[in-house]
């Protein structure tokens, strides 16, 4: 059986998972042969640092990788984006620095998902996390997490921030225990908004008195820079909201000229407003703060921002660092300082029209519905670009100042550095589809890009830009190579992704697609993206996550349904950049649309597809019955692609 570099370690993948463990069913198993095991190996020998550096893994949260001049100005050939003015001066001067890769692609566009999938280095339908699930490691399938295994090769682990990639110790119960996934966590959550430290933000209050009902509802809390604290309903769980809670919002919404989605399902998020905290005082900031604290203590006890005891890293040891904003992510709130030099700013507002619904299958209707923003006025379209790129200005300014204290942190430790930047988790709408949201397979919500540099030029060098595809789980086997590990060995043949530093010294072939599935908002769909075509459909036939006796079953139903039941999209990028015209049901495309259903399918459903009842230890299924056809190879007949 003759396979390509890439499905060989597919093929590891699902047939190195045992048959026969506890909890575990597997349907139409391919039984490989002996050439299938072969773990393929770059052409040319990996570069490799000659000590151990310290990591420094960047991501922040719904960044649009148009928020960067340095990468507009390679893919468009000027520092402003399509829609108008960015501020990015530390990260273009960053991006000088190292290689900059201007396609990589997300594996869901939501943030647990994507960063499951992240720090897993497996696609969602591998890991088996397709949504919000409060996943954990106690299946026979699930292997462990990049940070957990870069221990292996002596790093010390630390987190800033926003980690949220749902992956918990199984429990059993609500919420499960910490997966110990990193030695040292700060969270902006659990750590620094819960301690009172952070600007505007939103939680559920529970009166667990009330065993009936405990949840009361949303609560949103002001913190003002003198201490004072505002808090107030903004949804009651099963009531209408006081007079009280209305007159509150509206006196928060003329204070800080908030703009509110006002879709059913985005009534809390707030996409536009003036930061309560100044510049330097908001949750990122805290995070930045933390993250120093952290660095210029090393080998001593300190305390934190909230008066915990806490010890700095350890020097002896190399340092995996993960630093996560929550910036852009709503509320998107900039501080004045940054808000006022966007405010005369006006922005190109993205076409659209309602017409483009009628070509939109059910679920893709239904995320349009859940961000829409057709109802908004001009005005409020600008406020929403202006202060989504002013925020973005000033988590670059953040960025700025814990990349410098990295790097002095290494250098006085005479230790040598890798920094890799994931700019955003996912994408984000300004306009584009009708939308200020996420959760779609457009451009816009699953295309971000990456920088990765190094103090070792030998293994990044300077100035260097890669324009194929890339995605995100190639994080994984990138900072593990890093790390010291050949992760060409059968150990991390599970991993779904490929080592950075081979894909741009071309030591392996160039993919010719990317992958990605999520389950949030409309129900589950999967996409497929290469350079000239963008595909989605849906994966199985209910909304909402597998339950338990669906697992396994009728997973062939998005092969075989009638071609309308699995809502497909298809986008021409050739005539149609923007995605504004699905084509997936026009006759000219109707036999390409067929092809990409079935490759696509078979791959996400049908090579190792993994689901899960989350709820118990070890109850899974694995779905082989089209082990490899996850090749990398869009071997499309000429004859489909209309001329």
């Amino acid at each position: 059986m003759k396979l390509s570099l890439f499905s060989s370690r597919n093929l590891l993948v699902s047939c190195l998972i045992p048959l026969a463990l506890a909890g575990c069913s597997t349907s139409e198993n391919h039984q490989p042969s002996t050439e299938d095991n072969k773990v393929f190996e770059p052409k040319a020998a990996t570069p490799a640092f000659k000590s151990k550096p310290n990591i420094l893994w960047i991501i922040t949260d719904d960044q649009r990788p148009d928020s960067v001049s340095y990468y507009n100005k390679l893919v468009y050939g000027q520092a402003e984006s399509p829609l108008g003015y960015v501020e990015s001066p530390n990260i273009d001067k960053l991006a000088e620095e190292g290689v900059f890769f201007t396609q990589a692609f997300n594996q869901a566009p939501v943030c647990g998902p994507s960063r499951g999938s992240m720090l897993s280095g497996r696609y969602p339908f591998r890991n088996g996390h397709y949504a919000f699930e409060l996943t954990h490691q106690n299946p026979d399938f699930v292997k462990p997490t990049v940070s957990q295994s870069i221990r292996d090769y002596g790093y010390q682990t630390a987190t800033f921030g926003k980690e949220d990639s749902y992956i918990f110790k199984w429990g059993p119960g609500q919420g499960f225990h910490d997966a110990n996934l990193y030695d040292y966590q700060v969270h902006f959550k659990h750590d620094l908004q819960k301690n009172g430290i952070g600007d505007l933000f939103t939680k559920t209050l529970y009166d667990w008195s009330n065993e009936q009902n405990p949840k009361q509802g949303a609560v949103e809390t002001v913190l003002y820079p003198n201490g004072e604290k505002k808090q107030y309903f903004i949804s009651r769980h099963n009531a209408e909201l006081t007079q009280q809670d209305l007159a509150e919002i509206e006196s928060v919404n003329q204070e800080f000229g908030l703009l509110r989605a006002y879709t059913r399902a985005n009534t809390s998020l707030i996409l536009g407003g003036e930061n309560p905290k100044p510049a330097g005082e908001t949750v990122d900031a805290y995070i930045v703060k933390e993250f120093k604290n952290y660095l210029e203590n090393a080998n001593q006890e300190f305390k934190t921002s909230w008066g915990k005891t806490a010890k700095g890293a350890d020097t002896r040891l190399p340092q995996f660092l993960n630093l996560g904003f929550h910036l852009p992510h709503t509320p998107v709130l900039p501080p004045k300082s940054f808000r006022d030099r966007f405010k005369d700013k006006v922005y190109d507002i993205p076409k659209f029209e309602k017409s483009e619904l009628a070509k939109l299958p059910e679920q893709l209707r239904r995320i349009y519905n859940a961000g829409k923003i057709d109802a908004m006025t001009y005005e409020q379209k600008q406020q929403a670009i202006r202060d989504y790129y002013a925020f973005t200005a000033y988590g670059d300014a953040l960025i700025g100042d814990a990349v410098e204290a990295f790097k002095k942190y290494s250098i006085e430790n005479g230790q040598e550095y890798l920094i890799v930047f994931a700019i955003g988790d996912h994408s984000w709408h300004l306009g584009e589809q009708g939308m200020e949201a996420k959760f779609g397979p457009w451009k816009q919500s699953v295309a971000n890009a990456v920088l990765v540099v190094s103090s070792d030029k030998s293994v990044v060098p300077s100035g260097g830009v890669y324009r194929d595809l890339v995605e995100f789980v190639d994080f994984a086997p990138t900072i593990l190579s890093a790390a010291g590990a050949d992760v060409y060995q059968e150990k991390f043949s599970y991993l779904d992704g490929l080592n950075l530093f081979d894909v741009y010294n071309e030591n392996l072939p160039k993919r010719d697609y990317i992958l990605g599935e999520i389950n949030v908002i409309a129900g589950p769909r999967a996409y497929l993206h290469t350079k000239r075509f963008r595909f989605s459909m849906r994966t199985r036939p209910f909304n909402g996550l597998v339950k338990a006796h669906q697992l396994g079953k009728n997973l062939k139903w998005a092969l075989n349904a009638p071609a309308e039941k699995v809502e497909m999209s298809l986008y021409d990028l050739e005539k149609d950049p923007l995605e504004r015209n699905n084509v997936a049901y026009d006759p000219e495309y109707k036999a390409l649309a067929a092809w990409f259903r079935q490759k696509l399918g078979n791959i996400v459903l049908g090579d190792g597809r993994a689901e899960a009842d989350w709820s118990k230890a070890n109850s899974y299924h694995i779905s082989n019955f089209a082990a490899g056809a996850d090749d990398k190879i869009a071997d499309i007949p000429a004859d489909l692609i209309p001329e």
